[in-house]
C-alpha cells in the first residue's frame, strides 16, 4: 500500500485536480437534472362529437330502456329517462343516460358497475324498449299521421310507409320540413323510383306533410261530370276522359275552361290546374 508521504507533489496535484474534475462534473449533472422540465400530462382527450341516427339510436328523455347483466336476475330494471336525463339503476342510483346511443350506456354501466365492485367482469345488455324522445312529425293526408319514431336513419320513403302511405285524395308532392327551416319538396313518385337524392333521410324533429290533392270540375255534355282530382301533368284531353267521356251531343270543340273566374284559351292538350272548371257544350248537329 502507498502511503500518502510516498506520493510526490506533483502527483499529489494531478490527483487534486482529478477529484475537483470529477465533483464539478458530478454537480453539472445534478443541477441540469433539477432544471430539466418535468414532463407534462398528456392533454385531455377532446370531447366526442353528437352521435348521429347513422351511428345507433341516441337514448333520449322520455325513452323506456332495459338495462341488463348477464345471469344477474338481480339486476335487470326497466326505467324510463328522466327529465334530467338520467335513469334510476340498482346499486348505481342516479346514472346519466340521455344523449348516449346504446352501446355508450352500456359500456358506461358496465364500468360502473366494475369500479364499484360490484361484479368482477359485467355482462351489460342495454334496450331501448318505448321510442318517445325522437321523432318525426307527420300531418295531412297520410293514412295514419301523427308522430313516428325514428330508432335509425330513416328515409322519407320507409315514414310514408310507416305512416301507411298517402290517402287517395292526397297529392302527388310530399314536403319536408327540416328543423333548421329548410323545406324540400319531393315528388311522391320518385320516392319509389328515384335514387338516394330522390329519398332524403329524416332526422329527429323533421316534419312531413302531405296537401290534399287540388280538384277540378266538369260540367256539360259529359257522362260524368262533378270534381275530380288534378293528377300531374293532367291534359283537357284526360280531364274529358275521367269525366266520363262526351255525351252523344257532346263537342270536343265546343268547350271552355275557367280558371280564376276568367275563361282561358285551350286545347285538348292544355295541362289543367287545381280549381280549373270545364265546361263541354253541345254540338249543333
Amino acid at each position: 500500500m502507498i502511503s500518502a508521504t510516498t506520493i510526490s507533489r506533483p502527483l499529489r496535484r494531478l490527483l487534486t485536480l482529478v477529484a475537483a474534475t470529477f465533483v464539478a462534473l458530478g454537480g453539472l449533472s445534478v443541477s441540469a437534472s433539477a432544471q430539466a422540465p418535468a414532463p407534462q400530462e398528456a392533454a385531455a382527450s377532446p370531447v366526442a362529437p353528437p352521435v348521429s341516427l347513422n351511428e345507433g339510436y341516441v337514448i333520449g328523455v322520455g325513452d323506456v330502456v332495459e338495462i341488463a347483466v348477464l345471469g344477474r336476475e338481480e339486476f335487470k330494471p326497466r326505467v324510463q329517462v328522466q327529465v334530467d336525463g338520467t335513469v334510476q339503476l340498482p346499486y348505481l342510483h342516479s346514472v346519466m343516460a340521455s344523449n348516449l346511443t346504446v352501446i355508450q350506456l352500456r359500456e358506461r354501466v358496465s364500468k360502473l358497475l366494475r369500479d364499484g365492485g360490484y361484479y368482477v367482469d359485467p355482462v351489460v345488455s342495454v334496450t331501448v324498449v318505448s321510442f318517445a324522445s325522437r321523432y318525426v312529425t307527420v300531418l295531412g293526408e297520410f293514412a295514419v299521421p301523427g308522430l313516428v319514431p325514428v330508432d335509425r336513419a330513416y328515409r322519407v320513403s320507409e315514414i310514408l310507409a310507416r305512416a301507411g302511405g298517402p290517402r287517395p285524395t292526397a297529392s302527388d308532392e310530399l314536403v319536408l320540413r327540416r328543423v333548421n327551416g329548410e323545406e324540400l319538396v319531393l315528388p311522391i313518385e320518385m320516392l319509389s323510383r328515384g335514387g338516394a337524392a330522390d329519398d332524403p333521410l329524416v332526422q329527429p324533429g323533421d316534419k312531413l306533410f302531405i296537401a290534399a290533392a287540388p280538384n277540378f270540375y266538369i260540367y256539360g255534355q259529359v257522362n260524368a261530370p262533378g270534381a275530380y282530382r288534378v293528377d300531374r301533368a293532367m291534359t283537357v284531353r284526360m280531364a274529358l276522359a275521367r269525366g266520363g267521356g262526351l255525351t252523344e251531343r257532346g263537342s270536343a270543340s265546343r268547350l271552355s275552361v275557367f280558371r280564376n273566374g276568367k275563361q282561358v284559351r285551350v286545347t285538348l292538350d292544355t295541362v289543367l290546374q287545381g280549381g280549373d272548371t270545364v265546361v263541354v257544350g253541345e254540338r249543333f248537329f
